[in-house]
């Protein structure tokens, strides 16, 4: 596999992803990202970068051998204009910079076309750690009804649907009507819109022209408590394509909350 260069914005995924690594003996160098990465990495073989220093991110990846690269965690699209870009960075700026008014899965690919010109590797988090992701079936002991799955499938449309935007990829349903879906600012924040109701399904789903290897959507423990506090039933996703963080205890939650976890064929 080689030695892995993860850069790593906000969020518990970078920290576990950086955890399997010193696990199972995989070297491991993390580009923490200023202002996103947590505290928790600094335990870690890295560097602190700036998000425009990608020079300085290529060069520290070079001296310390990383041969594949994984970009995880939280990242706010930048203020393109408040940048202070190494020369790395101003160079490629532009195609950056277009890329991010066509959407974020556009920019996420620009990003690691810039490494891959570079002569690194790139891999999904998923790929990075492969039991990250949710598996086909039930997650915990928790099963759907019929009208759940109905639901579910109709979740699963209308997030694929809000994922053509390229802004999101989440949607709820409840009784075949769809209550919600992801903006901008996320899931937590979609079910904290809504109203508290009985039953319902979220899903998500990887928007239709993304990369894999970035961006896959993604549920943890948060998510589950947010579904339970609107009421709903259950959270379905596609196996193998979404990322469950921490998914020991996302099992042992949704059994607690009576909730069901589902992954279906994508």
């Amino acid at each position: 596999m080689g030695k892995l260069g993860l850069i790593a914005g906000g969020g518990g995924l970078p920290v576990e992803i950086a955890r399997h690594c010193q696990a199972t003996g995989r070297p491991l160098f993390v580009a923490r990202l200023k202002g996103f990465a947590g505290p928790d990495l600094a335990e870690f073989p890295g560097t602190d970068v700036g998000i425009a220093q990608l020079g300085q991110c290529i060069a520290a990846f070079r001296n310390a051998g990383v041969e594949t690269v994984c970009m995880a965690g939280i990242v706010a699209k930048p203020d393109f204009a408040a940048l202070r870009p190494d020369l790395r960075g101003l160079k490629a700026l532009p195609r950056v910079a277009a890329a991010a008014l066509k959407g974020d899965d556009a920019l996420l690919r620009a990003l690691v076309a810039e490494f891959e010109a570079e002569g690194f590797g790139v891999q999904g988090a998923h790929e990075a750690m492969d039991n990250l992701t949710l598996p086909l079936g039930p997650l915990g002991r928790v099963r759907p009804s019929a009208i759940d799955l109905e639901d579910a499938r109709l979740a699963l449309e209308a997030a694929r649907a809000v994922g053509l935007t390229d802004l999101a990829q989440g949607a709820v349903v409840r009784a075949g009507v769809v209550l919600a879906t992801e903006a901008e600012d996320g899931t937590d924040a979609m079910l904290a819109r809504l109203e508290a109701g009985r039953g319902g399904v979220l899903a998500k789903a990887p928007k239709p022209r993304q990369d894999l290897r970035v961006d896959l959507p993604t549920i943890g423990v948060a998510t589950l408590r947010g579904a339970a506090r609107a009421g709903l039933s259950g959270v379905v996703g596609e196996a193998g394509r979404m990322l469950v963080l921490d998914r020991p205890a996302v099992a042992a939650l949704a059994d607690e909350l009576g909730l069901f976890v589902l992954g279906v064929e994508p």
